[in-house]
């Protein structure tokens, strides 16, 4: 890691204390790749992409473009997220996570205590990401639990 002055740290705890976490989707792509990909000019890409940007569904830079809270509610997809505690046979843990890893989640965790793991999925995919680990032999039990707001 690189070595850092006390105004850099200052400064980069004061952005994180200040900050709100939020919950964005970055898709790391330049815009002549993307235009390809999608079939369309560039210059038309980029008139959709300002239009995008201009209401807030969409942050762009330098090789990334991300979706915002807005963006994904305009789609609906809720940018409050679901979580699933899962307590795993203790014979299995090594099969179970490597098939945790294979699922379609925003996040898994590996966790001490009573249970195992924590998985963050986006309340939409809920349903489906339930099926997919009640088919995984050494799970025991798994717990629910969706977001209604976010608090910070």
């Amino acid at each position: 890691m690189e070595s850092m002055t006390k105004r850099s740290i200052q400064l980069l705890r004061t952005l994180y204390n200040r900050g709100q976490s939020t919950h964005t989707y970055t898709l790391r792509v330049k815009q002549d790749e993307l235009s390809a990909q999608l079939g369309v000019s560039r210059q038309a890409l980029n008139v959709h992409l300002k239009r995008l940007k201009k209401h807030g569904y969409i942050r762009t830079g330098r090789g990334f473009i991300d979706v915002t809270e807005k963006g994904l509610n305009a789609i609906g997809v809720s940018a409050t997220p679901a979580f699933i505690i899962i307590k795993v046979s203790p014979m299995k843990r090594i099969q179970v996570y490597n098939k945790i890893k294979e699922l379609a989640v925003t996040k898994a965790f590996r966790i001490a205590g009573e249970v195992d793991t924590l998985i963050m999925v986006e309340r939409e995919k809920l349903d489906q990401i339930l099926k997919e680990l009640y088919a995984i032999d050494g799970i025991q039990d798994t717990r629910s639990y969706v977001t209604i707001e976010v608090l910070r």
